[in-house]
């Protein structure tokens, strides 16, 4: 059995979030004008149209028009803009 499959059957199993037990990510979205990321890894792209940003799972890509980075911190920012487009790109890694 895969490690991350053991950890998420304890998770499930003692009650506990999936965020806390696998560092997921939790993404919220208010209507199309805002993105909040909570454990995110780093940013790896950032334009007024584009960003990407590194997960443990993968990339998440959030793409519009006049986006900003509101505030970040290590663990934690706020995306807002015109949001066309959130997209998860699994196991994709920049170094």
């Amino acid at each position: 059995m895969e490690k991350e499959q053991i950890r998420e059957r304890v998770a499930q199993a003692a009650g506990m979030p999936k965020d806390v037990v696998l560092g997921a990510s939790i993404i919220t979205v208010t209507g199309t004008s805002e993105v909040c990321v909570e454990n995110y890894r780093g940013i790896i792209e950032y334009k007024d149209s584009l960003v990407r940003l590194q997960t443990k799972e993968g990339q998440i890509r959030i793409t519009g028009k006049r986006l900003d980075i509101e505030y970040y911190t290590n663990d934690e920012m706020k995306i807002t803009g015109i949001i066309d487009c959130l997209e998860f790109v699994r196991g994709r890694r920049e170094v």
